[in-house]
């Protein structure tokens, strides 16, 4: 895999995607081989334009600038389907032209009921990706709206597409996403109203200063044409250069670092925590709850009890 064979990788991705047998030896190796690759996480409302945006910066990356021949890793993030619990949007569909440019890898991954837009281990899979040497990897989430904030935990730049016309515009979606972008972009910015959408970004950045002192900047776009997307990669270089200069990716990568071991501390925890119990147990201790012949209280603190100590 860190030799570029491309099957090796997509093998490598499944056996952590499907938790199958060697995934956290697979990952303790890989490890040591990443940190290197610059992570973008592209977020935003159902309908923003965010997979048209990512293939236009993909093509950008690859040969629009003076800095060709990046290799690129995409994780498009789509919603399980209810009956198989697979990607039901398929980006890679959608990013087909990618497909013979071999500096160019494609993801698709299910939520697989994961809250906060982002699939359970794709956290993991970015390793995978940074390891085999990607130089920029872009996470494009679900688009389920002011949940989507997990995506600051992987990113070292979060992006947050928005589009004129969404009714309260901004208002909507403002409470919790809003504080996590490092640049907004305003998608379809062809359209009536991004002047309005631009104006109310503005206000709210005049509420509140952010701890690092950035201010992040408003670029505008028409992705599906191509406009704004050498401005949208300036500004990603620019904020780059402002942790750089500041001295703050090491502590924005530690931040979010905590953020994640809490976030993997719990899951092991829960999947012990089940293992120990068991499915029928818990169904029983689920009916005696709502018979209310026990308090759910002490039901969970009897099982942590005993997964303390296994």
């Amino acid at each position: 895999m860190r030799a570029g064979d491309v099957r090796t990788l997509a093998r490598a991705i499944s056996t952590v995607e499907n938790r199958a047998p060697g995934w956290s030896e697979l990952l303790k190796a890989l490890f040591p081989h990443s940190g290197k690759a610059r992570v973008l996480g592209l977020t935003g409302p159902p309908g923003a334009g965010k997979s048209t945006l990512v293939d236009q910066l993909a093509r950008f990356y690859r040969r629009g600038n003076d800095e060709n021949n990046r290799t690129v890793g995409i994780i498009a993030v789509d919603p399980t389907s209810p009956y198989t619990g697979g990607a039901i949007l398929g980006d890679r569909i959608r990013m087909q032209e990618h497909f013979s440019d071999p500096g160019i890898y494609i993801r698709s991954m299910a939520t697989r009921g994961s809250l906060g837009g982002l699939a359970r281990t794709t956290g993991d899979v970015a390793t995978v990706l940074d390891a085999s040497g990607r130089d920029l990897i872009m996470i494009e989430t679900v688009g389920v709206g002011q949940d989507e904030v997990d995506i600051v935990r992987l990113a070292d730049v979060t992006i947050l597409i928005l589009v004129p016309g969404m009714g309260d515009d901004v208002q909507t979606i403002k409470a919790g996403i809003m504080e996590i972008a490092d640049i907004f972009v305003i998608n379809k910015s062809d359209r009536d109203g991004a002047d309005n959408v631009e104006r109310e970004i503005h206000t709210l950045q005049s509420l509140a200063v952010r701890h690092d002192g950035w201010t992040p900047p408003i670029v505008k776009t028409v992705a599906s044409e191509g406009t704004g997307v050498k401005e949208l990669a300036e500004a990603i270089a620019n904020y780059e250069s402002y942790l750089q200069k500041n001295n703050l990716a090491l502590t924005k990568s530690a931040e979010n670092w905590q953020e994640r071991l809490v976030e993997m501390l719990r899951d092991t925890m829960l999947e012990k925590a089940r293992t120990q119990v068991g499915d029928g147990n818990l169904a029983r201790l689920a009916v005696e709850v709502a018979e209310h012949k026990l308090d759910p209280y002490t039901v969970v603190e009897e099982i942590a009890a005993k997964v303390g100590k296994s």
